[in-house]
Formats: structure tokens, C-alpha cells, sequence
């Protein structure tokens, strides 16, 4: 029996082990990590580093007894010994928006697997963007582990994208983190080959696969007709000849795949006997991680079933387009006598206003991040933050039927993000910019808060007058006879307007007044700075706009946000450089 330990700093180190143990346990599956524990008891306690060697070992000793336990229990422990440890990850699935997300059917606390697995021959875009979320949701509200699982096993058809300018494996990669998708486990299935061959082997030892020669053609012949071809009645030592000849190299590209038996009735053609692993010339389309080191590849349903199984995934949440995969996998957990996941099915998600095909986004020829593409990279660089993506996602939920939403949601979404965390900024666009001209006879004083309520943030003054007074101003709100209030200034009557210049002279200062008046409170810039304004028009469309700003938005930071009174919320992108978000 391990004697308890007190020390002398005043820390039970067993106490805090086990703490950290649990809280570990019942965030990621019902599986403490020794390092993760290690590293929350020394933040906690760094007094005790001076004996990390005893304090590891009472680590060890305390995960493995954490492990030992059923996740029920490990909840359970935590929530008698330290509840505000649960509340914390309450706290966590409230910020993320979880707790309205319907239940998973047969999901335990703290048991749920989930996988985000996405083929790398394109960066991660809004409708993918949907997976991502929702698996990350669940595994918030469960506890349990998220998996990011690269099907990366069509070097022909959906090569990966790794160029010079994208590796797409670390553009998702980057994607995810800004969404704050966390995961726990990441594989790459081209580089998992040998353990489908294993199966694949396996499958063909049991007689519940065999080695297709027909052409083609041929075989949807037999398909079409719902007949086994000649090649299924082959025996189990005809077909591990034939499956080591097919490694070796003696068949071509569609001269020999592997099926799996399935049920050649089936009223869906496509489920009778699919195909689970076919010949690839890489020598013609090598793979980018793994060159043409296989000539033999898993198809998607194949490979997926695999490592479904061996990562011990316990709920799939896929789109609806996927339920005769779903029919077609279940063919590989039955011959091989697993538990297939519990799979739930959603509708698709339509964005009006954006192109989310991959092959049309790639025929645009920009890159990834441009700032009119609905990929997440292009987003980011447009200026929409990670919270609204999730809202938006959430939003649209996990009901089987399709869900259509359109950018303008996104927009409206981002713009109640970025209202609290955007400064206030004057801008005037030089097509519509028209100088103002009046004269007065007192100095003009405008403190002008940096956000209208968080004043804390600061402002800036501005001391115009006595004398003539030059400001720019939007030309649309300019109009002989009219009264405008400029914004914290002073209100100023037009009495002329004549070859973009106005002039005009000071009717007061007076709030109150400018209301009576029902005078427009307008922007204006004085002494302003040229900026250079990149406006998303469409998918592949935008333009460049050289607009007027205030001298102080010199000292916005690269990638904060502004909004241009009046005009739209805004992301810096270098000096004098912006891009209109939306409005």
C-alpha cells in the first residue's frame, strides 16, 4: 500500500495528482495522460519542482489507478472531490455552444470517439468547415476524444495538395486551430498502408474477399445483372496467390482490384461487391508523402472501416450523401465481426453566395487565403472570426434534412463579434470625398472615443479653428442649404457645392440643436491619410478602393480590427492596407 504523501511545503501531492488525474481523465475519454497531469501539478505547485523524480512517480502510479476506473466513475469521483474542476469544463461547452446539441444515441459520458477526417486535396472551406465543428461539439459535450484522420488514399483521382505555395495536410492543420477545433490523436492514412494490407490479407484468408481480374466492363455486366463474376468462387488460396502478385507489380491500373463479397442482390448496384483495394500507377501520379513506394491502395470505404474499428471511433457524423458508404462498410464489420460505430447522418449545407465545389474553387487559379474565397483560410483573411463560423454551423444543427444559409447570415453573425472588439475609425472614400470649407470664429474641440462603450480604451482629440476650417466629407450627404452634424465636431450649414468643394459656415455645436434640425451626423477626416481598401465583391471578384482616413489609424496594429463609421467593418492587412469585411 503507497504511503501517503504530505510534504513539507504543505502540498498532499496524491491529492493533486489525483485532482488533475481525473479532471484529465474526464476531458479526454476516460484516459489520463502522464505528461498532461505532470505539467497541471507543477503549474499548480511549483514549489514541489525541486522534486519532480518523486513527483512523477506518484503520477505514474495515480493515472494508472485513474485509468483502471470506468468513466462513470471517474465523473462521478470528480464531481464529489473537486466540482468546480466540472464546472470548469461546463463553463467550456457553454462558451462553445454545446448544450443545445441533441443527444448522441448510445453516447456515455466521457466514452465518445469522434473523427474529423478530411481528404487533403483542398483546403478546408465553410461546408467543411461543418464536420469540423460539429465533431469537436460533441467531443465538448461528452468528454471523450477527437480523432484527425488525413484519407489521403487516391493519388490519381484526389491527389493531395502539396505545392510550393499550399501543403494542404498543414493548411488544415492550421484551419482547425483557428476554428479551436483541438484533437487528441492525428494519422495519415497513406502512411498506414502495410495495416490495410494485413486486413486486406486477412479478409481474403476468411474467403469473404477475392481477386477480380475482369475488365471493367465486364464486371458491371455481372453487377448489372446481380451474378457473382468467375473470379468470386475463387478459394482462399487462389486468391492470396493472385493478392501476392498484385503487390508485386504483375497487374496494371484496372487490371485486377480486390472486392469485397457483399450481397450481389442488393437493390443499390453500387453496395454489390465494391471494390476495397485496385492497382494505381505511381509512377505516373506518384503520392507527395509517399511517392510510388505502393502500387496497390485501399479505396475510401475500405480503409475507413479499418480504421474506424482500430481507433475505437464510436460515433460517425457524416452527410447524408455518405448512407451508402455507410451500407457499403457495414459489409466489413460484419465479416470481421466488429461493432460498427453509430453513425448519424446530415443534411447538406447550402451557402447562397459562395461556391463550395473544391474543383470550381481550384479553377479560380487564386490562392487559398484570397480573401473572396469561402475557404476558411479566405475567411480568416476577409476578416470573419472563428465564433461566427461555429455559430453559424451550430446554427444550422445536425437535422437530416439540408440546411440553407447564406454568407449574409455569416456576416450579420461576425458583425455582432466584431462590434465590441472593433475601435471606431473615420473614413471617406476619395470617389465620394468633398471638401468642406467654413469658417469660424471659436477653436473647435471633438473627443472622440476609440469605442463608443468602452470609453476606458481612450480617444482622440482633435483642435480645429479659429479661422478656416478644411475637412473631407462623404459627398452623398452633402447638399446646398442643408444642416450636417460632423460626428462630435460641430454642425455646419452647406450653403454651396461646386466641383467637389463645399462651403459652409459654423451653425453651432449643440447636440440638441443638430437634432432639432434633424441634421444627418456625418463622418469627416481632417489632415487625412490615403489608405488603400480591398473590397470583396464575389467568389474571384473585388476591387481596390483609395479612400481618406484619420492620422490615427497609423497605430492600428497589423490584423486588428476597425470599423469605418458609416461605412464597414474592417481588417488591417499591412500599412494603409485594409479589407472591407462587410458592412
Amino acid at each position: 500500500m503507497a504511503r501517503p504523501v504530505s510534504t513539507d511545503v504543505g502540498v498532499n501531492i496524491e491529492e493533486l495528482a489525483l485532482k488533475h488525474a481525473l479532471a484529465n481523465a474526464v476531458k479526454y475519454g476516460g484516459r489520463a495522460d502522464v505528461k498532461a497531469v505532470m505539467a497541471r501539478v507543477m503549474s499548480e505547485a511549483p514549489e514541489l519542482r525541486p522534486r519532480a523524480r518523486e513527483v512523477r512517480e506518484i503520477v505514474e502510479r495515480t493515472v494508472a489507478r485513474v485509468n483502471a476506473m470506468a468513466p462513470e466513475e471517474q465523473a462521478r469521483l470528480l464531481g464529489e472531490r473537486w466540482p468546480e474542476m466540472l464546472e470548469e469544463r461546463r463553463a467550456e461547452q457553454k462558451r462553445a455552444g454545446v448544450e443545445g446539441l441533441p443527444e448522441l444515441p448510445g453516447a456515455r459520458q466521457g466514452a465518445v470517439v469522434l473523427r474529423f477526417a478530411p481528404n487533403p486535396d483542398f483546403v478546408l472551406h465553410l461546408g467543411s468547415a461543418r464536420p469540423a465543428v460539429l465533431n469537436y461539439a460533441y467531443k465538448l459535450k461528452y468528454g471523450g476524444r477527437l480523432i484527425l484522420r488525413f484519407e489521403d488514399t487516391d493519388p490519381r483521382t484526389k491527389r493531395p495538395l502539396v505545392t510550393d505555395d499550399v501543403n494542404a495536410y498543414e493548411a488544415i492543420r492550421e484551419d482547425l486551430r483557428w476554428l479551436g477545433v483541438r484533437w487528441d490523436e492525428e494519422y495519415i492514412q497513406s502512411l498506414r498502408m502495410e495495416v490495410y494490407y494485413e486486413h486486406a490479407k486477412r479478409l481474403l484468408e476468411m474467403g469473404a474477399a477475392y481477386v477480380d481480374l475482369c475488365r471493367p466492363e465486364e464486371w458491371r455486366k455481372y453487377r448489372d445483372a446481380a451474378r457473382p463474376c468467375p473470379h468470386r468462387g475463387q478459394s482462399p488460396e487462389e486468391n492470396l496467390e493472385l493478392w501476392d502478385r498484385v503487390l508485386e507489380g504483375h497487374f496494371g491500373e484496372g487490371d485486377a482490384v480486390v472486392r469485397v463479397k457483399t450481397d450481389m442482390a442488393h437493390q443499390d448496384p453500387s453496395v454489390r461487391d465494391w471494390v476495397a483495394l485496385r492497382v494505381i500507377d505511381t509512377t505516373k501520379t506518384p503520392h507527395p508523402l509517399v511517392g510510388d513506394r505502393y502500387i496497390v491502395w485501399p479505396t475510401y470505404n475500405f480503409a475507413v472501416s479499418v480504421d474506424d474499428h482500430l481507433m475505437g471511433v464510436t460515433h460517425v457524423l457524416r452527410a447524408q450523401e455518405h448512407s451508402v458508404n455507410t451500407v457499403k462498410q457495414s459489409y466489413i464489420f460484419r465479416h470481421f465481426g466488429w461493432r460498427q460505430p453509430v453513425t448519424v447522418h446530415f443534411g447538406r449545407l447550402k451557402i447562397e453566395g459562395a461556391a463550395l465545389s473544391k474543383s470550381r474553387l481550384k479553377s479560380l487559379g487564386l490562392r487559398y487565403d484570397d480573401e473572396t474565397l469561402p475557404t476558411l483560410a479566405g475567411l480568416r483573411s476577409r476578416g470573419v472570426l472563428p465564433e461566427a463560423v461555429w455559430e453559424l454551423v451550430l446554427s444550422a444543427g445536425i437535422k437530416p434534412s439540408d440546411a440553407t444559409v447564406s454568407l449574409a447570415n455569416l456576416f450579420a453573425i461576425n458583425r455582432k463579434y466584431l462590434e465590441p472588439v472593433a475601435n471606431r475609425y473615420m473614413y471617406v472614400s476619395r470617389s465620394d470625398a468633398v471638401k468642406l470649407i467654413f469658417e469660424t470664429d471659436r477653436e473647435l474641440t471633438a473627443a472622440i472615443p476609440l469605442h463608443p462603450s468602452f470609453r476606458e480604451r481612450g480617444e482622440r482629440v482633435y483642435r480645429l479653428g479659429p479661422g478656416r476650417v478644411e475637412v473631407y466629407v462623404p459627398g452623398q450627404d452633402v447638399e446646398a442649404g442643408r444642416v450636417v452634424r460632423l460626428m462630435e465636431l460641430a454642425n455646419v450649414r452647406i450653403d454651396s457645392v461646386e466641383g467637389g468643394v463645399a462651403h459652409g459656415r459654423l451653425h453651432g455645436t449643440s447636440l440638441e440643436e443638430a437634432r432639432r434640425l434633424r441634421a444627418p451626423v456625418i463622418q469627416w477626416v481632417h489632415s487625412p491619410i490615403e489608405v488603400c481598401v480591398v473590397k470583396p465583391i464575389a467568389v474571384g471578384r473585388k476591387v481596390e478602393e483609395v479612400g481618406l482616413a484619420e492620422p490615427a489609424l497609423r497605430s492600428v496594429s497589423t490584423g486588428s480590427y476597425v470599423q469605418f463609421v458609416r461605412y464597414g467593418f474592417a481588417k488591417k492587412r499591412g500599412p494603409d492596407l485594409f479589407v472591407l469585411c462587410h458592412d
